[in-house]
């Protein structure tokens, strides 16, 4: 009997796996940046605008695919051509989004789209209201004649934990994009691929912000409290899940200035939480302060301190590797450093994203430079921490989604 998935864009229903697969194989190929293409994105980015009013992070996704950004998108993989070169899409790609952050499948499905891909997405069966807001908006764009070709090239499929069907969605791609951590890579990896696929993958990361202490002490009550409130964006949005959300907080400076502006910032981050009507549900909260009391009790913490049930911050007693179990919810282990090069015994190859504030991009550079590939693919200012580009854990995705042909006439004519 053969294996049906949900088929959620377009909708048709139950439908076996077999015809997803022979469909978006004899699909209609479209060039990167196909006019069509751009008209898509760019109503798709106008329509859930509209649709979304009250979700920051699907106002974030609709902003980003602007028509204005995706052309601006197109003008950089433009450039990424050479005279011998020629980069066309990799063909079929399966999508794995994560389950934690209901719009990353989004973005992932939109860059490899431009770049002329088929795609099949495997949707989290985890159903929530941004999921279902999307794919409604995706649904209705994709009923219009005009964009027959991107229906034809896309299918959104949820199904449970069925091997049988990610094996046979994986014998037909020709790239696989598996987010959401080291279990999902290994599971998703027993499902073999073509001899001429790979895999893209995004594990489990961790992140951090790092902050200039002096700088923050002499911030006024203004900028302080917008500072907490751009750190709200990058901790809250995905319950401090995602994995550019940071977990850590490192001031760097003397002691007495360090302890002077946490002790100003994390009260403003808590003024912040309960302007907003942030909740914190009871077993959560508990959790929160099970683990932060368990970690001084073991000496581990040198000082933990609960601001209401939205912020707890641990001090940790040296700085090194989190604990294995982290509840979210506005938990931050912090720690001092004297210069931000210090890090650098800390750093690992798990660690994704550093958001800061108060430094150069010298000193920047020169933490990066440091470090060499150690660990930290993304610098960016606190705030920015889950705005999603092409740079993505040390990848180009505007690459990783093409192929590079190349073409020499045997003349000097390149």
């Amino acid at each position: 009997m053969s294996s049906v998935v949900d088929v959620r864009v377009p909708a048709h229903g139950l439908r076996p796996v077999e015809e997803i697969v022979a469909s978006i194989v004899s699909a209609e190929r479209l060039r990167p940046f196909d006019p069509i293409l751009i008209d898509f994105v760019a109503e798709f980015a106008l329509r859930l605008s509209r649709a979304a009013r009250g979700y920051a992070e699907l106002q974030a996704l609709a902003f980003w695919m602007r028509r204005a950004e995706v052309t601006r998108l197109g003008a950089d993989f433009a450039s990424l051509a050479t005279g011998r070169t020629r980069l066309m899409p990799r063909g079929i790609v399966l999508h794995v989004p994560p389950a934690n952050v209901d719009t990353i499948f989004i973005y992932s499905w939109l860059l490899s789209l431009l770049t002329g891909n088929r795609c099949i997405v495997r949707l989290s069966s985890r159903s929530t209201d941004q999921t279902d807001l999307i794919v409604g908006v995706i649904v209705d764009i994709l009923r219009e004649e005009r964009f027959s070709a991107v229906a034809s090239s896309t299918a959104m499929v949820r199904y449970g934990h069925d091997e049988t069907i990610t094996s046979a969605l994986s014998a037909a791609c020709d790239l696989r994009v598996i987010w959401g951590g080291d279990a999902t890579v290994a599971t998703i990896r027993r499902s073999p691929l073509p001899p001429h696929a790979s895999d893209l993958t995004f594990p489990d990361r961790v992140s951090l912000a790092v902050f200039d202490a002096e700088q923050v002490a002499m911030l006024d009550e203004v900028e302080l409290a917008a500072l907490a409130e751009r750190f709200y964006n990058d901790a809250y949005w995905f319950n401090q899940l995602g994995c550019s959300s940071p977990r850590s907080v490192i001031w760097v400076g003397a002691e007495r200035v360090a302890r002077t502006a946490a002790d100003r910032f994390f009260p403003a981050l808590h003024s912040v939480t309960k302007r907003k009507g942030l909740i914190v549900e009871p077993g959560t909260a508990i959790a929160k302060l099970t683990d932060g009391y368990g970690l001084a009790i073991t000496g581990e913490a040198i000082r933990v301190q609960a601001i209401g049930s939205q912020v707890l911050v641990i001090d940790d007693r040296h700085l090194g590797p989190l604990p294995v179990t982290f509840p979210g919810a506005g938990t931050f282990h912090t720690a001092r450093v004297d210069d931000l090069v210090d890090l650098l015994p800390f750093i690992t190859r798990r660690h994704q994203t550093l958001s800061h504030f108060g430094f150069d991009a010298t000193r920047l550079s020169l933490l990066a430079d440091v470090l060499l590939g150690a660990g930290i693919d993304r610098f960016v200012p606190v705030g920015d921490a889950l705005t999603f580009n092409r740079y993505w854990d040390g990848y180009d995705l505007l690459q990783s989604f093409t192929r590079r042909v190349y073409i020499d006439s045997g003349r000097d004519d390149a």
